[in-house]
């Protein structure tokens, strides 16, 4: 009977009581791989445990995973649910009800986990991510269809924590060539190969640099400029995102400062932020202000820009708050690529900006009655009534600057007057069209490329 018992402790988890890893890999072994459909796997995070260890201690993330474990297990049964790490749990699902609708049990699993837990005075909210695989031709053993369902967890949790994904065949293989380029920029952070180039942003009527916009680029070792859309992949591992920006505000502050003592007649840089950067310890203000202080920068030189992506970071319900606390402490805030996703004039009633950036894929279908040429028209009266300035990107042609400035948008950048370049070559031309610099000429003709080149740049997303 002691052995007996022994046994049985030793495959029970003992704060949940639920079943644990030794006996999560001797139910997986025991599972046949021949007939496809028959089973399925989902693994299951909870994402905030090390959040309330930390803010509440541990007795309260103890409480915490007791419940989750006791709501898991209700919702999960008939199927098996097993606890095989800190904040892994495992269900192994067999139901014939389950398996039909994989999805539905497993939002039905978010769903529960979801409300709030009582402990120590204080209300918790659990917060899960879950992948999930089926057993399939070709899963030789059940350890394949582990392996796919951790695939699904992660990408899951890279694309949207909070989420179910199930796994598709080639899931792996995108996932395998994300490490590899969350590595290869980790390589290249280490050794002082991410650098800032610069675009400059310019008054449409006069092609006077009126500010630049910093971009990021990978330098390889055998010296050739990757552009940011050519290791995006990479942003998706937070500590890579935010070593990124480590770097970049480095290198920004410090450029700007050059150009200061210099004497150039230097405004505004701007600088992307992403979603990772909004989630630091410290205030995103505080974090931006510090970097500018230590190079002796003004912060009013800044714009912080933010994609739509990260305006509408649904993971971050903070993110207004912070857009707003940014504007407050007198930072100026662009939205990037405004068109491209979700935004509306609606989310600027409740978080406002200081400058929308209006899509290249609007300035290529400028004409004469366009649905285009409408909305930038339109985006520009309103622009006027709330007090935001547009700034239009992707301008190739002269045309497309003139049709612009009709329509009431009158900043600008793109090809037509340079791509992104160095430190060296950006001072060049701040020296010679900077606006207040005396110059007045159009820089178009310095940095004109052939449409061959402009279409091999917006492909590369190199503007």
């Amino acid at each position: 009977d002691r052995v007996e018992e022994r046994e049985k402790l030793a495959r029970i988890d003992e704060l949940t009581g639920l079943p644990n890893r030794n006996a999560f890999n001797s139910a997986l072994d025991a599972l046949d791989c021949s007939q496809p459909g028959a089973w399925a796997l989902l693994a299951i995070d909870l994402d905030n445990l090390k959040m309330v260890n930390d803010t509440f201690g541990h007795h309260a993330g103890d409480i915490l995973l007791q419940e989750v474990a006791h709501r898991m297990a209700d919702a999960a049964a008939p199927d098996r649910t097993f606890r095989i790490g800190g904040d892994e749990f495992a269900v192994i699902v067999q139901s014939s009800a389950a398996l039909q609708n994989l999805d539905a049990m497993a939002y039905e699993l978010l769903e529960r986990l979801s409300l709030p837990v009582t402990s120590l005075g204080h209300s918790l909210y659990p917060r899960a991510t879950i992948g999930g695989a089926i057993v399939s031709q070709g899963d030789p053993l059940p350890h394949s269809v582990r392996l796919n369902a951790d695939h699904a967890l992660y990408h899951a949790k890279e694309t949207g924590r909070g989420g179910f994904v199930r796994y598709w065949r080639g899931l792996g293989t995108a996932i395998t060539q994300r490490l590899s380029t969350i590595q290869e920029v980790g390589v290249a952070l280490r050794e002082g190969r991410i650098k800032a180039y610069y675009q400059p942003v310019v008054r449409l009527d006069t092609a006077e640099i009126v500010g630049v916009e910093a971009l990021c680029r990978m330098i390889t070792p055998e010296g050739k400029v990757r552009t940011a859309g050519e290791f995006h992949e990479a942003m998706s591992d937070m500590d890579i995102a935010q070593a990124i920006t480590d770097v970049m505000l480095e290198n920004v502050a410090n450029d700007v400062r050059h150009w200061l003592d210099e004497g150039v007649a230097f405004q505004h840089v701007g600088l992307n932020i992403s979603s990772a950067d909004l989630r630091r310890n410290m205030p995103i203000h505080e974090y931006l202000s510090a970097g500018f202080a230590k190079a002796n920068v003004p912060l009013k030189h800044l714009i912080v820009e933010v994609t739509e992506g990260v305006y509408l970071d649904d993971r971050d319900d903070n993110v207004g708050a912070k857009i707003a606390q940014m504007r407050h402490h007198g930072l100026k805030v662009a939205l990037d690529d405004f068109g491209t996703g979700f935004a509306s004039l609606t989310h600027l009633l409740t978080v406002p900006v200081d400058i929308i950036k209006i899509d290249r894929s609007f300035v290529a279908g400028l004409k004469n009655g366009s649905p285009s040429a409408a909305i930038v028209e339109g985006l520009s009266s309103i622009g006027q009534k709330l007090d935001i300035r547009l700034l239009a990107e992707g301008i190739e042609t002269e045309s497309q600057a003139r049709h612009l400035l009709v329509l009431g948008c009158r900043i600008g950048q793109g090809f037509l007057y340079s791509p992104a370049v160095s430190r060296l070559e950006m001072t060049k031309l701040l020296h010679l069209y900077a606006q207040w610099s005396g110059a007045c000429r159009t820089i178009g003709a310095l940095w004109r490329r052939s449409p061959d080149e402009m279409a091999e740049g917006r492909a590369a997303g190199t503007e």
